[in-house]
Parts: C-alpha cells; sequence; structure tokens
C-alpha cells in the first residue's frame, strides 16, 4: 500500500515494468557502478515533462550482503535500498543530459522511512520524481514497492562529481 500522502502518479501499479527502457548494460553505459554496487536491474520508465523515472533491483541470494545480513534470515540493508535509488535518480540526471562528463554522487538525504523488509526473491520497484533537476544539483522524492507494498520513501539529493567517466 502506498503512502497517503504520495503523489498518485508514483503508484507502482501505474507502470508496466516489462518494457525495458535500459536493462544492465544500458545503465553501465550510464552508471559508473560496477560487481557489488550495481544496485539497478532496469530503467522501465523515463517521463522527462514530468522528471519522472522507474526501475527495479531484482534482489538474489546470491547479492553480496546476503550471507551476512543476516545469517539465515537475509534482509536487504536500508543503505542499500537508498543506494539503489541514488543510482536511479543519478542515471535520469547523466542519461538524460542535465550533466555530461560527470557522474553523480550522493549530497545528502531527508525524510527517510523505511516500512517493509526486502528479502532475496523480491523486485524492489523504485519510483523517482525530481523536484530540482539541473547541471548543479537535483533533488528526486524516491519512493520503494515491493509489489504494492510500500517499502520506503526518501528525498535524495545529488551532486555532479568532476571526474571523467568512460563507461568502463
Amino acid at each position: 500500500m502506498r503512502p497517503t500522502d504520495a503523489p498518485p502518479d508514483l503508484d507502482p501499479s501505474s507502470f508496466d515494468l516489462t518494457k525495458i527502457v535500459a536493462d544492465i548494460e544500458g545503465i553501465r553505459k550510464v552508471n559508473p557502478h560496477r560487481h557489488e554496487f550495481e544496485m539497478l536491474t532496469a530503467v522501465c520508465h523515463i517521463d522527462t515533462a514530468q522528471h519522472l523515472v522507474v526501475g527495479y533491483k531484482d534482489v538474489t541470494e546470491a547479492d553480496f550482503w546476503a550471507r551476512g545480513h543476516m545469517p539465515g534470515f537475509p534482509l536487504m540493508p536500508g543503505v542499500l535500498m537508498i543506494e539503489a535509488g541514488a543510482q536511479l535518480s543519478g542515471y535520469y540526471t547523466v542519461a538524460e543530459g542535465f550533466v555530461k562528463d560527470q557522474m553523480m554522487g550522493l549530497g545528502g538525504l531527508d525524510g527517510v522511512k523505511f516500512k517493509r523488509m526486502v528479502r532475496p526473491g523480491e523486485r524492489l520497484v523504485l519510483i523517482g520524481r525530481g523536484l530540482k533537476v539541473d547541471r548543479r544539483l537535483t533533488r528526486f522524492y524516491l519512493q520503494g514497492y515491493v509489489g504494492n507494498e510500500f517499502v520506503f520513501e526518501a528525498t535524495i539529493t545529488g551532486v555532479p562529481l568532476k571526474l571523467a567517466y568512460s563507461g568502463q
């Protein structure tokens, strides 16, 4: 269930998760994260008029944290849920050309709330709405869901990092 104060266009059931905008290879062309820190499986919706982006992370037993967080009852750490949201908003900012030859870094968090666990075998759907999107700073309101169950929300500030990224 989504929070009652959430904008109605952030309803996870209103997006077709089978229409992939960018798979893992497409994400790698934009985001520098690799190996254990690839927190996105796919991006499946972009609406530049509303600064809306939707993607997901398929959570598996093979994820690096699953063995130790917690043995016998693996839970995706909340900080990694936030990282997934930051990677999604960073993907949008770079892929849509708001910054060039830079990557987005995490600049801050506000209003973080967790309501549900995420476990291996589940899909964490991420929905982001750009509140401010420009070349110097971004602010995205993000929500996470498993199915239609609300998992977390946060407002994430992103800042461009003056590092050339070659996509390798």
